[in-house]
């Protein structure tokens, strides 16, 4: 729900109280094969701790959170929809819990028999292997078949699983799937649909059942009726196998530009615009590789690169790639630059890569499901508060939380941009550090990294920023646009990354230096003007 954190108790009475048919959850073991709801294998994202669920047992898992806001137990969220009416859906990406939370289920359903109550209505769904698992263990269990493909499940698996439902990512669905589906007898349902025009187009195709986390959202398009769904557009989005494919062989492509940056002869170095702007046969070969292997594995994709050009088509899924970032560093011998690859249908982003070359990482994204690096997840921590003596400055008018950091940027080419000195001088008054390396796809990629508070670039590019923006994003960071909008995608201008909690502070320096700098730029050369 909405107003809840997820996989607590809060959450679940909520949902039943704004009458939701199905409420989902996620199930995990804890060190003593407790079976606790929780999405993550780690307790970072909701809970701020580091450790992974399977290294905890129960006593401390229960220790934290306060009141009612805490990882229940799976009997607990039984307790909870029993008798209610709605349906209790398990969810688990692997097969560890399978076991376990049969067990669980059984001792609920046993239970509320012999005390002549009701007992909790239950579904599971979740990963093949896991749902495969749960059928042996009960014969009469209902089960969602998990299914991201646009082609019906075979007979064998039908037949195999004997499913309730068949469950998929909205954006497979077609009418034939579910027609197909209907006729196998079982029901449709997909998830996760938050937006209402991907929920007007997956009811106006035939699905039977929405998982969601916006529920009021939902209950309101219900309410429209079939006339308003049918003029819904179809998700502009890839799942299922094309999206696994996609991430896949932009995660190769980054490894293998890696290599081949490292290892390339430089060759001829020329230049384009001007003396500046370098281009070499390092630069060009990458990107011809890059427009090789995607044309041959995921066809009727788009390309459009630094170094080729190209322009996207609406509807169609576009990769936008440059295939040095820091091209003047690479032709200078300094070891700072970054591959960087990003796919997107119209303005939303999907896909992404950066191959931080010299450092030998490559970072990866999906939209939805987070970011890594080198396969290991990639979550911002909070950062350490500045010591109290630097948070109070004499005449200072207020906290501090960019002292002792360090904020990125980059030129615009080979010159500053428009309110480049109001904003170093801002950052010098508040003891932040600017830092200009030479790549933006890594000054901003960096953010996602834990690498100092924050950075800014002065005009945003696909091609160089759009994959470290979706790292950013997928990572926590906190993305705005110079008029402080949230965007991984400006419409114009330039876009700032920063931790969450230094956000406000760096985007008000930022947006004074825009503004000085415009004051500038009408007043001509002449002293720059401070921004306070």
């Amino acid at each position: 729900m909405e107003r809840h954190r997820e996989n607590t108790l809060p959450a679940i009475r909520a949902a039943i109280e704004a009458g939701a048919d199905f409420v989902e959850i996620d199930v995990r073991l804890t060190r003593d094969r407790h079976v606790v709801l929780l999405h993550d294998e780690t307790l970072e994202r909701l809970w701020n701790d580091p450790r992974h669920i399977a290294a905890v047992h129960w006593t401390e898992v229960a220790a934290l959170g306060s009141a009612d806001v805490r990882i229940p137990l799976l009997a607990d969220a039984l307790d909870a929809v029993a008798g209610t009416g709605s349906v209790l859906v398990i969810d688990m990406d692997e097969p560890g819990p399978a076991a376990p939370s049969v067990a669980v289920v059984h001792a609920h359903a046993e239970a509320a028999r012999a005390a002549g109550r009701e007992g909790a209505r239950v579904a599971w769904c979740g990963s093949l292997e896991a749902m495969t698992r749960i059928r042996d263990l009960d014969p009469h269990a209902s089960i969602w078949l998990p299914w991201n493909r646009r082609d019906l499940p075979s007979k064998q698996l039908l037949d195999r699983l004997r499913p309730t439902a068949v469950n998929s990512d909205h954006a497979v669905l077609s009418r034939a799937l579910v027609d197909a589906v209907h006729a196998s007898g079982a029901l449709m349902t997909c998830w996760t649909v938050d937006s209402a025009e991907s929920m007007r187009w997956a009811l106006a195709l035939g699905a039977d059942a929405v998982t969601t986390n916006r529920l009021s959202v939902l209950q309101r398009v219900i309410a429209e009726g079939p006339a308003a769904w049918a003029a819904a557009q179809p998700p502009r989005r890839l799942a299922g196998d094309e999206l696994v494919a996609a991430a896949t062989v932009a995660y190769e492509l980054g490894q293998w530009a890696l290599e081949h940056t490292r290892a390339a002869a430089l060759g001829t170095v020329r230049t384009k615009a001007n003396a500046a702007d370098h281009v070499t046969d390092v630069d060009l070969a990458v990107e011809q590789h890059v427009r090789e292997v995607i044309s041959a594995r995921l066809p009727g994709h788009t390309v459009v690169g630094e170094e080729f050009g190209g322009a996207p088509e609406p509807g169609v899924p576009c990769w936008y790639v440059d295939p040095v970032d820091g091209t003047a560093n690479l032709a200078n011998g300094v070891p700072w630059t970054a591959f960087s690859l990003a796919l997107a249908i119209d303005r939303e982003p999907l896909v992404a890569v950066v191959a931080d070359v010299w450092r030998g990482q490559v970072f990866s994204a999906v939209a939805g499901y987070g970011a890594e690096v080198d396969g290991a997840l990639l979550r911002l921590a909070p950062s350490q508060p500045p010591a109290p003596q630097q948070q109070a400055q004499p005449g200072a008018p207020h906290e501090n939380p960019l002292a002792g950091s360090v904020v990125a940027t980059e030129l615009l080419g080979h010159a500053a941009w428009p309110g480049f000195q109001a904003f170093l001088s801002a950052l010098t008054d508040r003891f932040c550090t600017l830092r200009v390396m030479g790549s933006g796809t890594l000054a901003l990629a960096g953010v996602a990294l834990g690498r100092g508070s924050g950075s800014v670039i002065a005009r945003f590019s696909p091609i160089d920023h759009l994959a470290a923006a979706l790292l950013v994003r997928e990572a926590g960071g906190t993305l705005l646009d110079e008029q402080g909008r949230e965007t991984a995608w400006p419409s114009s201008g330039g876009v700032m990354a920063a931790r969450p909690e230094q956000a406000d502070e760096l985007y008000e320096v930022w947006a004074q230096a825009l503004r000085a700098g415009q004051e500038d730029t009408r007043n001509g050369p002449g002293q720059v003007p401070r921004v306070g």
